[in-house]
């Protein structure tokens, strides 16, 4: 999936910026020549799903360690520690697949934005 745009810009390239925070994500979901390009649109909607998922784990856990700080604060803590090193690890599978030229599909959130995509 190397087709350049009329920018100049591969699709494996714009893909890939896709992920870095909500910004290119959501000017490649709304700008031509990319919104139209199901490969640029497959990795702008996967990258928002996984950042908003994220945020949502991210909240649900600070609230849990705030409801559970006088009991198991420690372990939470490591295991917000552990969601954000997985997130990371998922975030750059991603760049790096898409850059590639690949189109990863992460469980759940990969289905989701290739119906996006489609439409």
């Amino acid at each position: 999936m190397s087709e350049q745009n009329h920018s100049g810009l591969p699709d494996n390239a714009a893909g890939a910026i896709a992920y870095f925070t909500f910004i290119p994500a959501i000017v490649f979901l709304l700008v031509p020549p990319y919104n139209a390009n199901r490969y640029v649109r497959f990795h702008a909607w996967q990258s928002l799903m996984l950042n908003l998922s994220v945020i949502l784990i991210s909240f649900l856990m600070s609230f849990a360690l705030v409801f559970f700080l006088v009991f198991e604060a420690d372990l939470l803590i490591v295991f917000k520690r552990l969601v954000w090193l997985g997130w990371f690890v998922l975030w750059l599978i991603c760049v790096v697949k898409a850059l590639n030229g690949q189109r990863f599909r992460l469980p759940v959130l990969g289905d989701l934005a290739e119906r996006q995509a489609s439409e």
